[in-house]
């Protein structure tokens, strides 16, 4: 009697149709909002100040380096005015995607770190980074021009502006004196030719007596 029960209850079990749609192909229900807390707000104007006051701005892979090390890097790094930066990528993406930097967007891929600096130290940068070869540059911006790794080592090979203010003035100032002398040329020659001309004046007048007269011309021996 037990066993036909069982029997009975397998054939009247209720078995649920299978969806249309595979459960993993539908949207997810969308999510309440968070609330912003007064950290994220925080983190969100610095994250706008940092971009806002620095023209260089390098992104870095954050690797595990060490607290000592890391602290030694940032010491290098501040001695050249260089601050290092680190921001959660929920904060740091939704403030990228509704700004001008949102091509730096691909680069912010796992854990990061931003380099920036009020001026563009790409040189001293570089160096640092290159005794450090296991933190490797992905990219950034300098003067809001989007660089990639190659675009940062270029720039790092470029003069100095002091350099180039000093050639910009040594090549005016060569300009200068070449114009300069070109301009005297002409009036210099021009006074030389007309001395030169008076001098064949005089030397071509007769001979003025003291009487104010000019002198007879000799006479013209008979023959």
């Amino acid at each position: 009697m037990h066993f036909e029960r069982q029997k009975l209850m397998a054939v009247t079990e209720y078995i649920p149709p299978k969806p249309a749609v595979n459960p993993r192909c539908l949207t997810r229900p969308s999510r309440p909002p968070q609330e912003e807390t007064g950290l994220i707000r925080l983190l969100r104007r610095e994250i706008a100040a940092v971009f806002r006051d620095n023209r260089m701005i390098a992104v870095c892979q954050n690797v595990a380096l060490s607290a000592e090390d890391k602290l030694l890097m940032r010491h290098r790094l501040r001695k050249h005015k260089i601050l290092m930066k680190v921001f959660p990528n929920q904060v740091l993406k939704p403030f990228l995607e509704n700004s001008k930097y949102q091509n730096l967007l691909p680069l912010f891929v796992g854990h990061n770190l931003l380099l920036v600096s009020e001026e563009p130290k790409v040189k001293e940068m570089m160096r640092i980074l290159k005794g450090v070869p296991f933190l490797p540059l992905l990219g950034g911006c300098i003067d809001d021009t989007i660089l990639s790794r190659q675009g940062f080592i270029i720039y790092s090979k470029l003069p100095s502006l002091a350099l180039v203010q000093g050639e910009l003035v040594g090549g005016l100032g060569f300009l200068m004196a070449q114009t300069h002398s070109l301009l005297q040329y002409q009036p210099l020659q021009l006074a030389a030719l007309l001395d030169q001309y008076i001098r064949q004046q005089h030397e071509g007048d007769p001979i003025m007596p003291a009487s104010g007269q000019p002198s007879p011309p000799d006479p013209v021996p008979d023959s």
